[in-house]
């Protein structure tokens, strides 16, 4: 059984009149290995070709399919002509197909024929030649496993995303507003907060605040350059972090024998890249070892500055730096950049702790992106096995009572 046997390409376009930013999908709102989508956040030109998609249809980015971005549609909407849209033939699950196209073995197929080098994109035809093994009898068997496991993944995901709003949203509060609680549990500055003017910062602050340099608010260390022979491609050494993986919180396929603790990371430090996009993001495993043109953030025993707080603060610089960088080859952040920059150092007392809360915040996202990550892993090794008929599963439904927060 192949692919066009099971399935075809959506192809009906899109009515203008219609358009909602909220439902369109680009390859860059497809998020890599498998994790869905986010907002796209570009409007298309109007010239554009769009493609309808409807709930239950499975989007495929068809730029670069080594990136592995896929999406179960759960609403109706639209997408760039780059996005490849499935949908199941009648009689066929559309958790099935998800099931089939999720695979490693369907990633790099896809790979096989592409077309150009530095973007690479499937062969249309080529794809839908793509041979299944499981039979349909084993459709639904199959389709309900892979896709009860999606709704979990989601779960997982829509709570991180609430976490890091709220993270967003107490730091705005505390630091930009300074309406955080006073000694008597009042906002600070709505309640008449004295604020003195800091030059460093150009602005006002509270009174009994401080402005330190970013290397006395928090500890940092740069990765180590390693050299093409300390890397190697064996997994019972310890993997290495490069600036490509700091976005998805994965780590590249190589390892090192490399023994200075120093570069070691730890769950809850912030990673930044210092060249590109500078992605930021908080890493959640104590194994790995970070590369050179990149930066870590840890917390300093004792400090009242969280490596959140830092992360959020460290920001707008990181992101106006991106920009100025647009039209050139490559931006680059520098030891001089970082050294430049000033961090609040908060007056804490009873009824104010900010590391306290905004700690507390970034451990849950951690632990959920681990179970997010051991999930997938289920997930990997099972689908094959499924796919095969070496394993079978009797569907059930995920118990959703056990994720509510």
């Amino acid at each position: 059984m192949k692919l066009k046997d099971i399935a075809n390409y959506v192809t009906e376009t899109y009515d203008w009149n219609s358009f909602d930013l909220r439902t369109y999908v680009t390859t860059d709102s497809l998020v890599a290995n498998k994790a869905g989508r986010e907002i796209a956040s570009l409007r298309p030109a109007k010239s554009g070709r769009l493609i309808k998609f409807k709930k239950n249809d499975i989007l495929v980015s068809n730029i670069r399919p080594y990136l592995k971005k896929i999406w179960f549609a759960n609403e109706s909407g639209s997408c760039s002509n780059d996005v490849l849209v499935f949908r199941a033939n009648p009689g066929v699950p559309p958790s099935f197909l998800y099931s089939c196209l999720l695979q490693d073995q369907f990633f790099n197929y896809v790979m096989r024929g592409t077309k150009g080098s530095k973007m690479p994109r499937g062969d249309r035809r080529q794809i839908m030649e793509f041979v299944i093994q499981a039979p349909l009898s084993a459709a639904n068997e199959i389709g309900s496993t892979i896709f009860n496991l999606q709704k979990k993944f989601d779960l997982l995901h829509e709570i991180n995303r609430n976490l890091e709003a709220m993270a967003r949203q107490l730091y705005d509060y505390w630091f930009v507003q300074f309406d955080f609680p006073d000694e008597n549990g009042r906002p600070y500055k709505s309640s008449g907060g004295r604020m003195v003017w800091n030059e460093k910062l150009k602005r006002d602050i509270p009174e009994q605040w401080e402005v330190i340099n970013l290397f006395d608010a928090i500890d940092v260390q740069y990765g180590f350059p390693f050299s093409t022979e300390l890397l190697v491609d064996d997994v019972t050494n310890t993997p290495v972090v490069r600036i490509r993986d700091i976005l998805n919180g994965t780590v590249s396929a190589y390892s090192t024998e490399e023994t200075d603790s120093k570069y070691r990371l730890s769950r809850g430090d912030v990673l930044i890249g210092m060249d590109g996009n500078f992605h930021m993001n908080l890493w959640c495993d104590n194994q790995a070892y970070l590369n050179q043109r990149s930066v870590r953030f840890r917390q300093i025993g004792g400090s009242p500055i969280s490596a959140l707080q830092v992360m959020f603060e460290v920001a707008p610089y990181i992101k106006a730096k991106e920009q100025n960088a647009k039209g050139s080859t490559v931006g680059h952040l520098s030891d001089k950049d970082l050294r430049g920059l000033w961090i609040l150092k908060p007056f804490t007392h009873l009824h104010f702790s900010p590391e306290k809360t905004l700690n507390q915040i970034a451990d849950l996202i951690v632990e959920n992106r681990i179970e997010v990550s051991n999930l997938t892993t289920q997930r990997d090794e099972l689908l094959p096995l499924l796919m095969n008929g070496q394993a079978s599963v009797i569907p059930t439904e995920v118990n959703c009572d056990l994720f509510k927060t």
